[in-house]
């Protein structure tokens, strides 16, 4: 007689039933083949009496493995392993086991090498970040969010915002930013110019996605947010590169290989460049425009920090000067809070709207109605406005200190234009020293550089990253500065 004494073990302390665990452990027992199809299994009060449980916790087993198909019941005669139960295909004999199964798939997939990233590993919290240039989010105003969210969750109303909505987002939320974008970016707009996003990045790939086929032609700058190159190459796109200086990507060059090629769409963040930070001239911007009416191309533009603008007021996007239909213009709220607020937009002609609704159904079906009703009214109270006037005037004041001590204490290694906008400033490395070797040091101090090598996709070899100010309060600019300072100092005692 097979050893059920022996085999089933419970535990009388787990949360899972006595009879779930008694039912997993025979489906078990029978998948590896140890109860073979058609083994007669015990009668419920043999077995109670060998496990030492109530004769109800057996009988309960036994419906439950009928249910499920893998036994069956036949009057007069007992319960057996059902025979149609095929024997599951075990290891062979001198075959390596995987000790953990789920590392390795059994099947075929595609692996993207366009996806691949190094990310940073996750240090203790003494060490120090440079990033590319993110809000502070102890800023946040999470406790007004989290009340607006709360009177709407508590709304009786609010009840028909639980189940599937439309894939456009929140109504309310989109007239509000209707609104919101006509009075603030200058834009002409109505609701069936809008849908919402999780964020800029999601309206880049629903962008990416319908506009790019296989080897069409995306410009993008020579230096770019390298998540958007990633985002078109993913699509099937062959980017082209154009040159960015202090007065934004080259128009010229723009024109030049619009009559060499077919180009489908232009990338650019004409307000902040990512990741230099210049502002591009109104010379170009018009003349952009005009060579997408031309040419029939698509300009994405993404305003990632349209609102951080330190001295003089926000530009106008190019959306607002578009009336051929030709710029897709993304942007998102959570920049500007904290990226946990998943709530972006794109604006574009209707037709491109509706088509990216489509597509958004079967990519993140819907984001969190709740919340996007939250920011309507965070939006509508002017809340939205405030906070903003608030952090843009410290993030101002971090600015000036960060490239103060910058300029001060390291002003002989490192070259940077003071930024007119934006969280970050485009700072150089002086040559011969790289990246490469002051990262490696830098992890010594206790100071992370990640992915700096993102920032030169064209590998022109320019030797410059993104470093972020606007996420540290001056103890801590003074201490990343004397960390990369330190760092400095090791690489020079290295080389002398």
């Amino acid at each position: 007689m097979f050893p059920y004494k022996t085999i089933i073990k419970l535990n009388r302390l787990a949360k899972q039933t006595l009879y779930l665990q008694l039912t997993n452990q025979f489906i078990t027992l029978i998948k590896n083949g140890s109860l073979p199809s058609k083994t007669k299994l015990p009668g419920s009060r043999t077995l109670s009496q060998l496990i030492n449980v109530h004769r109800k916790t057996v009988v309960a087993c036994y419906e439950e493995l009928t249910l499920q198909g893998w036994v069956e019941s036949i009057p007069q005669k007992g319960t057996f392993v059902n025979e149609n139960i095929p024997v599951l295909q075990q290891q062979k004999l001198g075959e390596v086991v995987k000790e953990v199964k789920q590392d390795i798939s059994g099947f075929s997939f595609t692996i993207n090498k366009i996806l691949n990233r190094t990310f940073p590993q996750h240090f203790d919290d003494t060490f120090m970040y440079v990033n590319d240039g993110v809000s502070d989010v102890r800023l946040a105003p999470t406790k007004e969010i989290t009340m607006l969210y709360k009177k709407w969750a508590n709304k009786k109303s609010s009840i028909n915002e639980l189940g599937y909505g439309t894939t456009y987002g929140n109504d309310l939320l989109r007239e509000t930013l209707v609104t919101y974008l006509n009075e603030t970016r200058g834009l002409n707009i109505t609701k069936d110019h809008i849908i919402i996003t999780r964020g800029s990045q999601m309206g880049m790939f629903l962008a990416a996605q319908l506009l790019v086929s296989d080897n069409d032609y995306i410009i993008t700058g020579e230096t770019n947010y390298s998540s958007s190159d990633t985002t078109f190459e993913f699509a099937g796109a062959r980017l082209l590169r154009v040159p960015v200086d202090e007065h934004g990507l080259s128009t010229v060059a723009v024109e030049h290989l619009c009559e060499k090629h077919s180009i489908k769409a232009i990338y650019t963040t004409p307000h902040h460049h990512h990741p230099t930070t210049v502002t591009m001239s109104a010379e170009r911007r018009i003349h952009l425009l005009n060579l997408a009416k031309r040419y029939k191309f698509a300009i994405i533009e993404d305003d990632y920090d349209y609102d951080f603008h330190y001295n003089h007021a926000p530009i106008l996007p190019l959306a607002s000067h578009d009336k051929n239909g030709n710029v897709i213009y993304v942007g998102s709220v959570c920049k500007a809070i904290a990226p946990v607020y998943r709530v972006g937009y794109l604006v574009a002609s209707k037709d491109f709207v509706d088509e990216c609704a489509k597509l958004r159904r079967f990519v993140d079906r819907q984001g969190d109605a709740l919340l996007e009703l939250a920011f309507a009214d965070f939006i509508k109270s002017g809340n939205l406005d405030r906070h903003i006037k608030k952090v843009v005037k410290l993030y101002k004041v971090r600015r000036d200190l960060f490239c103060r001590f910058l300029k001060s204490e390291l002003g002989d290694y490192f070259s940077f234009e003071v930024p007119k906008g934006g969280m970050a400033v485009w700072v150089t490395l002086n040559k011969p020293l790289s990246w490469e070797s002051v990262s490696k040091i830098a992890e010594t101090q206790k100071l992370i550089i990640p992915e700096w090598q993102r920032y030169d996709m064209a590998k022109t070899g320019h030797n410059a990253i993104r470093i972020g100010f606007a996420a540290y309060n001056e103890t801590e600019i003074q201490e990343l500065i004397n960390r990369l300072k330190q760092t400095i100092k090791i690489i020079n005692n290295q080389i002398d």
